[in-house]
């Protein structure tokens, strides 16, 4: 790969805390080719290299399609779908959060209705429905593997934990920061202003529980401190 594509030590660094290389203990053997080895326990490793070369072939054909809104994000997992709709805001794409109907790409008397150039999808085990009715039209997929995922009617493998919140976050994080760049929208040299944790997703039950010991605090100043 050239060197302006070459990964940095901080993307690598960004892929290893979000635990990126952690597979699963079954392997599929179309994905035998990007597993860096086998641990003790039966866990695979994914070689983070060939997730960065692949990432930026998957960047290089959405930024290929002229028309943002002809590439279609999908997740049906809980854990990106948060990611799917800030990836769509930031590329521009057209994004499908939670369950997918069955028959947006085959039936056309259906009001959701699309054709899209391009599928994204977060996992092929939960979203085969979209993938297979993509076949069908002809669309080219591209999807995030894990070491146990189908890869049929799999055009791009962009193998990597798809099962973590951190990881399937930083994967939809790294890919429109990727495809930004190849349009000139953002300088290569400098950081996104756009934080990677923007793209995890957030249990609300968690999020408020944060919530309410601020405002227990806020609700116990005295009205002494307003003044």
């Amino acid at each position: 790969m050239s060197g302006v594509l070459a990964p940095k030590e901080e993307d690598i660094s960004k892929l290893l805390m979000s635990q990126s290389h952690i597979g699963t203990k079954n392997l599929n053997f179309q994905m035998k080719k990007y597993v860096f080895k086998r641990k003790s326990d039966g866990t695979h490793i994914i070689n983070l290299h060939k997730t960065w070369e692949k990432l930026v072939l998957a960047a290089r054909l959405i930024a290929a399609i002229e028309n943002p809104k002809d590439v279609c994000a999908i997740s049906g997992p809980t854990n990106g779908q948060r990611a799917v709709l800030k990836f769509a805001a930031h590329v521009g794409a057209n994004p499908i959060a939670g369950r997918y109907t069955p028959g947006t790409f085959t039936n056309q008397i259906q009001r959701a209705f699309q054709e899209p150039r391009l599928l994204i999808v977060t996992d092929p085990l939960v979203d085969h429905q979209p993938i297979t009715e993509a076949a069908y039209a002809n669309i080219p997929v591209i999807a995030f593997t894990n070491t146990d995922s189908p890869l049929a009617y799999v055009d791009v493998a962009i193998p990597c934990n798809n099962k973590s919140v951190h990881s399937v976050g930083l994967i939809w994080w790294l890919l429109a920061r990727e495809v930004l760049r190849l349009r000139g929208s953002i300088a290569r040299d400098q950081p996104w202003s756009v934080m990677p944790d923007l793209y995890f997703f957030r249990d609300p039950e968690e999020a408020q529980k944060e919530e309410q010991p601020t405002t227990k605090e806020f609700e116990a100043q005295p009205a002494a401190a307003w003044e």
